[in-house]
């Protein structure tokens, strides 16, 4: 079958480095857990690396041109190929409960948006690697102190250690695109569980850094605190101020107000 043509409309940029598919592949340790989940897949430039592993390789590709192309292919994923959008997907259907990585090279509109849906499964994902926009990646391993860190940064780091590898350069796909390229990787927390509401959690980050550059006692109004509590001086600080655990403490603190 004939190569598959990138559609702008789903931001596919082929990687065609065989060299950089390799290094990605080699990002996961595979520990923990029998099976991998590979994100749009494309043509399976990296597909066939992950084949190699000692461990079961699924895709997730709603490009039904990839899928037929995949199937041609890769004989090896019979019956493990997924035509779903995995923003929308109850990849349940497919794990059943199981424990599973994640690998791709992203399609950069949507990147974050497929960050945001591995939070929502991170019982179910010890481990996550892969391409973004270079500045993607960099905000997703940010520490406080820095414009870039920001919500994203957070609410990763609360579940997960992550670390930025290497960057990649636009010339290595078809079509290059305009910008650089980050490959990170994920690895979750031993204790994953935080010691406050969860739910909460995510709306103080999120509160807090819609309006990031006044303090938390400003930011922080719509949440109804008390006088009491909005005197402590954690309020006095911006949240790219605060770390982690700082954001986890304050979480606690709104909470015991409540009671």
């Amino acid at each position: 079958m004939e190569k598959v043509k990138a559609k702008k409309h789903l931001g596919q940029h082929f990687l065609i480095d065989e060299s950089i598919a390799a290094a990605i592949a080699d990002t996961l340790n595979f520990e923990g857990y029998e099976d991998v989940l590979e994100i749009g897949p494309g043509m399976g430039v990296l597909t066939k690396y992950l084949l190699e592993k000692p461990i079961s390789t699924y895709v997730i590709e709603i490009d039904t041109e990839s899928v037929t192309y995949l199937e041609s292919n890769f004989p090896k994923l019979k019956d493990k190929i997924i035509s779903k959008d995995f923003l929308k997907y109850n990849i349940n259907e497919t794990f059943e409960g199981k424990q599973f990585g994640i690998i791709g090279n992203f399609p950069y509109n949507i990147s974050t948006q497929i960050v945001f849906r591995t939070l929502e499964y991170r019982n179910q994902i010890p481990e996550f690697a892969g391409m973004f926009q270079k500045e993607v990646a960099e905000r997703i391993c940010e520490k406080k102190g820095t414009k870039a860190y920001g919500i994203l940064s957070v609410l990763v780091q609360a579940f997960y250690d992550a670390e930025y590898l290497f960057t990649v350069d636009e010339n290595v796909f078809n079509p290059p695109p305009k910008v650089k390229s980050g490959v990170l990787r994920l690895r979750r927390k031993e204790n994953f569980s935080l010691p406050c509401g969860e739910k909460l959690f995510f709306i103080v980050v999120k509160t807090a850094f819609q309006q990031r550059r006044k303090t938390l006692r400003n930011s922080l109004k719509t949440l109804n605190l008390s006088d009491n509590l909005r005197e402590d001086t954690i309020f006095d600080l911006r949240p790219e101020q605060l770390n982690v655990q700082q954001f986890i403490e304050l979480t606690q603190k709104i909470e015991a107000d409540a009671v």
